[in-house]
């Protein structure tokens, strides 16, 4: 009988995971389903690009997966049930309308965090997900020149956007405001380097201005300063998938899975959870923070875990760290804040062009390990142990 592996989420964390099973496990001991309610791949990292009318490659997941043993399910995820290890999903997709399991990887990551603000939801705008970014690109589409557009939140996302959107559009009134100073978290080059761009670009910086209401016209600060703005773009973080919160899984407070140093769920030990879903921590114990830089080593340690276990083989435990921060501020200009271990900034920073160039490399980078999921690794499937067949077992109500 195989053992059953079912992976939720198709991002950067969950394809590169079912990539790397399909290259470690043997086909006739295992069976990999990968669960997606998209068929394609989203560049997240790329979504601002997206917002201002750039195309972006389409990268179907069934030609990424042919060959390779991965079997692609196009569905919604509607629950979890990782008592019964059953995964619900939404039967107007199609086919059964619950999947069991006998290991999960759970990649179903974040998307946009309102952080309860009113009028956020009903007013602005996101780029977390693809259908976010399509709605702002056309509203973005549809403002004439001298229009405004703010953007919350300081973090790389909101840089990103701020300066794309301003790149793109030199006619319209792009203004960040950001809770503390800009670029808090970067070296004095680093911060010297962002505000020159953004200053090039025309972008307004409100800094220590925290957005406490949006309206479909303005924004209004905490301390009653009212900001026009005929789009209001919200960056201010990432909230983890609802479903999660009904898994039965062990939790942190902003509703992560918590798992040990292999990415195993501490409380459900058939359960993997991998990057803005999973609270793991780092050098120093520090959390990881949510990102593509956390995610995709998150993926490889817990494929690598789970075949290891599956194997008999030597369970790997490789700290996740970080290297740098690269912020794209257009198509011309970047900046790679380069940190320590525990993402801590130091005092080496590229900027320019050159570190554009930079980013652009890590982007593509990323994205073809995603689509050659299987290339790069040992070509040797292992096979399972008859104690890791003996898991699997049918689930019960």
């Amino acid at each position: 009988m195989q053992h059953r592996i079912v992976v939720l989420g198709a991002g950067y964390t969950g394809a590169v995971a079912a990539g790397r099973l399909a290259k470690r496990l043997h086909r006739e001991d295992v069976s990999l389903t990968l669960v997606n309610a998209e068929p394609d791949f989203v560049e997240r990292v790329r979504l601002h690009q997206l917002a201002t009318g750039q195309e972006l490659a389409p990268r179907p997941f069934a030609g990424m997966f042919a060959g390779t043993g991965v079997a692609l399910r196009l569905a919604r995820v509607t629950a979890v049930d990782a008592d019964r290890r059953t995964v619900a999903l939404d039967p107007a997709d199609g086919g059964a309308a619950e999947l069991p399991y006998d290991t999960l990887v759970y990649a179903l990551g974040s998307g946009w965090d309102d952080g309860g603000v009113p009028g956020v939801a009903a007013h602005a705008h996101e780029v977390s997900s693809r259908p976010g970014a399509l709605r702002l690109r056309d509203r973005l589409a549809a403002l004439g020149a001298g229009r405004g557009v703010l953007v919350v939140g300081g973090g790389l996302t909101g840089l990103e956007a701020a300066a794309e959107i301003a790149e793109a559009r030199p006619d319209l009134a792009v203004s960040l405001a950001t809770r503390g100073p800009l670029g808090d978290r970067l070296s004095p080059k680093g911060r010297a380097h962002l505000r020159k761009v953004l200053a090039g670009l025309g972008v307004t910086v409100h800094e220590h201005t925290a957005v406490a209401e949006v309206a479909a016209d303005r924004a209004t600060t905490a301390d009653g300063t009212v900001l026009p703005a005929d789009v209001t773009v919200w960056t201010t973080g990432f909230a983890v998938h609802p479903i999660a919160a009904a898994t039965g899984l062990a939790r942190t407070d902003r509703g992560q899975i918590v798992v040990d140093r292999t990415m195993r769920s501490v409380s459900h030990p058939d359960v993997y959870a991998i990057g803005d879903a999973a609270m793991a921590t780092g050098p120093g114990d520090l959390p990881l923070r949510m990102s593509c830089a956390s995610g995709v080593p998150m993926a490889w340690q817990a494929a690598d875990a789970l075949a290891a276990r599956l194997t008999g083989g030597t369970v790997p435990e490789v700290p996740v760290r970080y290297f740098q921060q690269c912020v794209s501020l257009g198509r011309g200009n970047g900046l790679i804040q380069f940190v320590t271990a525990d993402d801590r900034a130091v005092d080496r920073a590229l900027t320019g062009r050159l570190a554009a160039l930079y980013k652009e490399l890590i982007c593509k980078g990323a994205a073809w390990g995603v689509a050659h999921p299987t290339l790069g690794l040992p070509a040797r499937r292992r096979r399972a142990t008859a104690a890791a067949a003996r898991t699997t077992a049918p689930a019960t109500a």
